[in-house]
C-alpha cells in the first residue's frame, strides 16, 4: 500500500481503456440497459470528469472519477476495482481520495448511484462505511427497482 500512486488520468492507456470496458460490460450484465449509467471512456472524457487511477508499479489497482454537478455538488462515477486486486482496500483508498478531491473544491454534497442486484452488495457496504446515506433520485436519475441513490455531505474548510 506504501507505493501505491493515484493518478489522474487520461485514459489513452490500453489497461485503463480495459477496466471501464469491464466497468461497462458488469454493470449492463447486471442491470437492464435503461438503468444503467456506467461511463464509457469517450463518456469520461466529458468537461466535468476527471477520473484518476491507482497503480502499484505498472499494475493497475482500479479508477474512480468525480463528475460536477453544478454549484457545490458532485457525483461519484465508475468506481472499480481490477478483479486481480479485490479485497485490498483499493476501493476504500480511491473513494477517500474522491471525497478529499470534492471537499478542495469546495463541495457541500456529493452523490452517487449504483444498483440493486447483489452483485452490488459490496460496493453499497463501501459507501455506507464512508458515510453515504440513501435518498432520492437527483440530477437526471429517475426513481427505479434497478437502481439506490446515495448521498454524503461534505465537509469544507474555509479556513485556509
Amino acid at each position: 500500500m506504501n507505493d501505491w500512486r493515484i493518478v489522474e488520468d487520461d485514459l489513452t492507456g490500453e489497461a485503463i481503456r480495459s477496466l471501464i470496458a469491464l466497468h461497462v460490460a458488469a454493470a449492463h450484465a447486471n442491470t437492464p440497459l435503461q438503468h444503467a449509467f456506467a461511463l464509457g471512456v469517450e463518456a469520461l472524457r466529458a468537461p466535468g470528469i476527471t477520473l484518476w487511477s491507482l497503480w502499484e508499479g505498472e499494475a493497475l489497482l482500479g479508477c474512480a472519477a468525480l463528475k460536477a454537478l453544478g454549484p457545490g455538488e458532485g457525483e461519484v462515477k465508475s468506481m472499480r476495482t481490477a478483479p486481480d486486486h479485490l479485497r485490498r482496500g483499493v476501493a476504500a483508498r480511491l473513494l477517500d481520495h474522491l471525497i478529499g478531491v470534492a471537499q478542495m473544491r469546495g463541495w457541500r454534497r456529493l452523490n452517487l448511484e449504483t444498483g440493486t442486484d447483489s452483485s452490488f452488495d459490496a460496493a453499497y457496504a463501501l459507501y455506507r462505511r464512508f458515510g453515504f446515506t440513501d435518498c432520492g433520485p437527483y440530477a437526471d436519475y429517475a426513481p427505479s427497482a434497478h437502481n439506490r441513490y446515495l448521498t454524503r455531505t461534505l465537509a469544507t474548510d474555509k479556513a485556509g
